[in-house]
């Protein structure tokens, strides 16, 4: 798994968008058993807090321990720097496995044969996660181009199962039909360019050009978003399986 993100684990905990509490808990109505459940590749602990409240121990697990030092502590969420394909926990031991805007990364079959050891029988895979936002039809073609265009070029290969809703990444396991969910907010620009700047294409295309391409776009970005109503909406991705007995 690449890790794209600890260098901007501060904003990563500031900008990334939370994950509506409906979807969590569509996500828990399919549990039988609700005594542990698994975030893998937290990052901040985003999922995992909220699973705590239906969870009686949740364990979250990144390999990035950055992202994890900027993550909430709860008494019930124990966080552990581990590879989501190499992990130290006991056999059949989580009711719900959840990944969240995370899988993309993974060596699809390793993590899967490790989620096969240690998820129980009657237990819920999850694979959670959101596309490109829009919002205000200005601010949108200015952002599609950045995202197609400018940084485009510097996204890793792996970001196309997200353009792809992850509806092609390999998924061995019984699916389950599922609602669909979409996450609404209000931002001000400063909470806008602070997302973008959490973009692993924006940290390479810095690393590369040495500047930062959303200096390219800030003043027309600026000028239609402060014409606009300030609102983003994500689409939500989710996929639910069982293990294939």
């Amino acid at each position: 798994m690449k890790d794209n993100f600890s260098n901007q684990a501060s904003e990563y905990s500031k900008f990334r968008p939370s994950y509506p509490p409906e979807l969590i808990e569509h996500i828990v109505s399919f549990t039988e058993s609700r005594e542990m459940a698994l975030d893998v590749a937290t990052g901040n602990g985003q999922i995992a807090q909220k699973l705590s409240e239906y969870f009686q121990t949740v364990y979250a697990t990144d390999i990035s321990e950055n992202q994890l030092q900027h993550a909430k502590q709860l008494l019930n969420v124990i966080y552990k720097k581990l590879p989501a394909e190499r992990t130290d926990f006991l056999d059949k031991q989580f009711d719900l496995i959840t990944v969240a805007q995370a899988i993309h990364w993974f060596d699809f079959d390793q993590f899967y044969a490790e989620v096969y050891r240690i998820l129980k029988p009657n237990g819920i895979f999850a694979v959670v996660g959101y596309g490109l936002f829009s919002t205000n039809e200005e601010s949108d073609k200015i952002l599609s181009d950045f995202y197609y265009n400018i940084v485009g070029p510097f996204w890793d290969a792996e970001r196309k199962y997200l353009d792809e809703n992850y509806q092609t990444i390999p998924f061995p396991f019984e699916e389950l039909e599922t609602l669909h969910f979409q996450n609404k907010f209000t931002w001000t620009f400063e909470q806008l360019v602070g997302y973008l700047e959490t973009w692993s294409a924006v940290e390479h295309y810095k690393a590369h050009n040495n500047e930062n391409p959303i200096d390219l776009i800030r003043k027309e970005l600026e000028i239609s978003w402060e014409a606009g109503d300030k609102t983003v909406v994500f689409p939500m991705l989710l996929r639910l399986g069982k293990l294939k007995m």
